[in-house]
């Protein structure tokens, strides 16, 4: 088979898989099975969905905290082992499918790697609590006024 990789290459062993990561050849591991969806008879005779296997430990690159946040990310992807899952049967052709695979896993990485704004507790000004309180007030002088003696 023809191997033509969907994202660019600096070594020959390894491969970018985001800004700043990296991954060796050797840690992909690719698993190919019958797909369902588009293909007519072609399903049942081709090999065509893309399952990788890749363990988050394996990307250099990756700062401890995207690598922790990656992982929590994407719980529901990691297997007993700890490697990440990703399988993709999109396209009628393997190829495809792998770049698919591929390009989810930039994607996740890329995620992983923005750090989130810390967030920073506020509390009501005196103004904001005072409008809030004389709004109580003025409701219920509304409610109370509407309800008179029944005759």
């Amino acid at each position: 088979m023809n191997e033509v990789d969907p994202i660019p290459t600096n070594e020959p062993g390894g491969l970018d898989v985001a800004p700043g990561v990296r991954i060796a050849r050797a840690e992909l591991r690719w698993h190919f099975a019958r797909s369902g969806g588009p293909g007519g008879q072609n399903v049942n005779k081709v090999n065509t969905k893309a399952e990788l296997r890749v363990r988050p430990e394996a990307l250099l690159g990756l700062a401890s905290r995207a690598l922790w946040r990656l992982k929590e990310q994407n719980a529901n992807r990691l297997t007993h082992d700890g490697d990440l899952l990703l399988s993709a049967d999109d396209s009628r052709s393997q190829e495809r499918n792998r770049q698919s695979c591929l390009e989810r896993l930039r994607e996740m990485i890329v995620v992983a790697q923005v750090e989130p704004k810390p967030r920073r507790k506020t509390k009501p000004s005196r103004s904001s609590k005072e409008r809030r309180l004389n709004e109580k007030r003025a409701h219920s002088e509304k409610k109370r006024t509407r309800s008179g003696p029944f005759e």
